[in-house]
């Protein structure tokens, strides 16, 4: 959602915010004089959106710290209760319906390296908007694991698409010669490699496995990141977001114009 003045209401105290709300909207703290302008229109999810609300009012710091991790404690729990699911959720199960091929955009970002990891993904059909995705946290990563992590999401959207010619655009030459060249010598040495281990094995050969599957329906194409690529730069945001919602299941991330996509957090 974003903020407006109805919701600003709902989360200030005597006008103000506390540092926890501050830090949730990426804010100073102690708060400038034009704070407000700063958040108008802000989007946010719905993590973000309940916690604003839980932590209004004159809180100590330890109150504020233990609201937060009451509210994840929470979240985790009904996550838990939930079923998984047998199988990636499909385009078509999430009610878009495809024409024609999908055009998917992926990446991955790393708070550090290593250090809180996550992937992002813009999938192009024949919808005005692209779809955006964010998810696969991972709280001790590297970019590498969330660069795999991305391009795999994306060849599980394309397994969903088998019916037309697919196309998936990745910044990382490292994932993409992963999964669609090493990859074969390695599994012809019995996923070995001269000279040491190979990092993210696991991840590798499921990615590969489903590579190998659909690759006569696919292009995988390299591209250069930070290049004002629209797509490359909507999975960015998308990737750096999910740092911060830390959802290790992959979400739709709800927008009303791509210009407020591109405006988010990037590295």
């Amino acid at each position: 959602m974003k903020i407006d003045e109805n919701y600003l209401e709902l989360i200030l105290h005597n006008n103000t915010l506390n540092k926890a709300q501050a830090e949730i909207l990426s804010l100073p703290f102690p708060l400038e004089d034009n704070y407000k302008s700063l958040i108008l229109q802000k989007e946010l999810n719905t993590r973000d959106t309940n916690l604003l609300v839980l932590l209004k009012g004159d809180l100590a710091l330890k109150a504020q710290k233990q609201i937060i991790k009451n509210y994840e404690t929470l979240s985790n729990f009904r996550k838990s209760k939930k079923d998984e699911p047998k199988k990636e959720k499909t385009i078509d199960e999430k009610n878009i319906i495809n024409s024609g091929g999908l055009s998917i955009y992926c990446d991955g970002a790393c708070s550090g390296n290593p250090g809180e990891a996550g992937s992002g993904l813009a999938v192009y059909s024949n919808d005005d908007k692209p779809i955006l995705y964010y998810g696969a946290y991972v709280e001790n990563g590297t970019n590498n694991i969330a660069e795999l992590n991305a391009l795999y999401k994306a060849l599980l959207l394309c397994d969903s698409n088998p019916k037309y010619k697919n196309t998936i655009f990745s910044d990382s030459k490292y994932s993409i010669d992963c999964i669609c060249t090493w990859a074969y010598g390695w599994k012809a040495k019995n996923w070995t490699k001269k000279g040491g281990e190979i990092k993210n094995l696991e991840l590798i050969k499921k990615a590969h496995l489903l590579y190998e599957k659909i690759k006569d329906n696919l292009i995988i194409k390299h591209v250069k990141g930070h290049a004002g690529i629209e797509g490359n730069e909507l999975a960015d945001r998308m990737a750096v977001y999910t740092i911060k919602a830390k959802n290790k299941q992959y979400e739709i991330y709800n927008y009303n114009s791509i210009d407020s996509v591109l405006n988010l957090k990037s590295y």
